[in-house]
């Protein structure tokens, strides 16, 4: 673990062993924190933020710049980490590693425009003198921030917490999570190597019910950053509104493609398979849901199927590899139950449906592609996020019909439509509730310095570099009566 600067085990010296889904290779044994470990991660840091703070701003933003630049120059072995230790075919796992040296880099020139703004009280009549006083707003850290990231995307989530938190001025407890925790440690390396102060950035990895449990509760701890399920996000915020902690909470999505009749049939299909099966569907905007119109329907499926039964099941170490692994055998589970149920209540598997057992594939966490037809509301993969390689399809013929399909869910992420039209896309995309709409484009989309969030049950606040910023800093208003 890193803690306070320095490379430490566990206090009670019980380790993890970290496995790789393809194969169930151990890849390494690492130390698995425990809550005293928690809490020691939350005092070097808290110590530590009063020297984040007042870290000049140029200083801020050469370390995270330094680090961009070695992330960059060492990119192939983080790439074949990131491949290996959560399954994410290797073109992937390049775009994440790519991105995250832009988020650092973003971080890096946010660091120097956080400004406050100057507000003219001479407008208001009351209290009288006004004319006299000079009034304008300032943005301070927010302290300690605990940063808890999810599996699918181990090393960029993590950067969207950690840069914005230090570009900021704040101290770091980072929780990566268990199953895919190599790329954090290996970051970690390079703010060490880049000069970051000791105890700015802490990094703990360990069960979510006792070391992320520890970071939520801490009264040391100022803001939490978490991206993960729905459930556990309620928790988290139940929990950190004990100590009034701010909380950004990127949740689940349940996300709908809707496509209309004079959709452009092979952008949409191109759109639908991508965005459906990138990272074996393990991304929390991932495309739930293809809600076709009837007039379509026939064509749009008949190139789907082909599509789908193209892309490439196998090795995520291999360029060609389109699908790879499910992250556990309990993903594993939790798939195969909702396509089963979904099946029994008359959904129909056009393709794949099954987990994939040959000898190929049988040491992996392997589930074919899947196109569920025919799927209805009262089905469980119509409102549970599935979080693995299946598609599916719904009907609607009615504009309210589109608008409350898409709406049918407690998630409200990110939308995508469909059509030529772009009045009609524009007016659909102001009745969704989503955090983000995207007309003629896939639900995947996302853009490291715009605003990333969802509504209801997708979650509260919003990431995106400068917006992050905005959430990890305290707004302070200061008046001067130069009368």
């Amino acid at each position: 673990m890193f803690i306070g600067g320095r490379w430490v085990d566990s206090e009670d010296a019980a380790t993890l062993d970290v496995v790789n889904p393809a194969n169930q290779e151990v890849l390494a044994r690492i130390p698995k924190a425990s809550r005293e470990d928690a809490r020691k991660a939350i005092d070097a840091a808290s110590e530590a933020a009063r020297v984040a703070a007042k870290l000049p701003a140029h200083e801020r933003s050469r370390i995270l710049l330094k680090v961009a630049s070695m992330l960059e120059q060492n990119s192939q072995e983080m790439v074949e980490t990131i491949a290996k230790n959560v399954g994410k075919p290797v073109a992937d796992a390049a775009v994440e590693t790519a991105r995250a040296v832009l988020v650092l880099t973003f971080a890096a020139e946010e660091a120097k425009r956080i400004t406050g703004q100057t507000i003219p009280l001479d407008s208001q009549p009351f209290p009288p003198g006004n004319q006299n006083r000079l009034a304008f707003t300032i943005r301070e850290p927010v302290g300690v921030v605990g940063a808890i990231s999810p599996f699918n995307f181990p090393l960029n989530l993590l950067m969207h917490k950690v840069a914005p938190a230090i570009a900021a001025g704040n101290s770091v407890v980072a929780k990566p999570p268990s199953e895919g925790p190599l790329p954090a440690l290996m970051i970690a390396k390079l703010f060490e190597q880049a000069g970051l102060p000791d105890g700015v950035l802490n990094i703990v990895v360990g069960p979510g019910e006792t070391v992320g449990d520890e970071i939520v509760i801490s009264e040391k701890v100022n803001a939490i950053s978490f991206t993960g399920g729905s459930e556990t996000g309620k928790e988290i915020s139940q929990k950190a509104a004990r100590t009034n902690k701010k909380v950004i909470l990127e949740l689940g999505g349940h996300n709908p493609m809707i496509v209309l009749d004079d959709a452009n049939l092979e952008a949409a299909v191109s759109s639908a398979v991508s965005s459906t099966f990138t990272f074996s569907g393990q991304v929390c905007t991932a495309t739930r849901r293809i809600i076709l119109s009837e007039k379509l329907r026939s064509k749009f499926m008949a190139s789907f199927d082909q599509a789908v039964a193209g892309l490439k099941v196998g090795n995520p170490l291999e360029q060609t590899t389109n699908v790879g692994p499910v992250i556990s055998r309990k993903s594993l589970d939790k798939i195969e139950g909702l396509v089963e149920d979904a099946k029994s209540k008359g959904a129909v598997a056009r393709k794949g449906g099954n987990r994939l057992v040959s000898e190929e594939y049988s040491r992996g966490n392997y589930f074919a592609p899947t196109v569920l037809d025919e799927v209805e509301g009262d089905m469980k993969i119509a409102n549970s996020e599935v979080f693995g390689p299946v598609a599916a399809v719904m009907k609607a013929s009615k504009e309210e019909e589109f608008v409350d399909a898409a709406n049918s869910t407690t998630y409200g992420l990110q939308a995508s439509i469909y059509t030529s039209d772009l009045a009609k896309g524009i007016k659909l995309a102001k009745e969704i509730k989503a955090g983000a709409v995207l007309i003629n484009d896939r639900t995947t989309l996302r853009w490291d310095n715009a605003p990333f969030g969802g509504v209801k049950m997708s979650g509260m606040g919003r990431e995106g570099v400068s917006y992050a910023i905005a959430e990890l800093t305290d707004l302070k208003f200061i008046v001067v009566n130069l009368g």
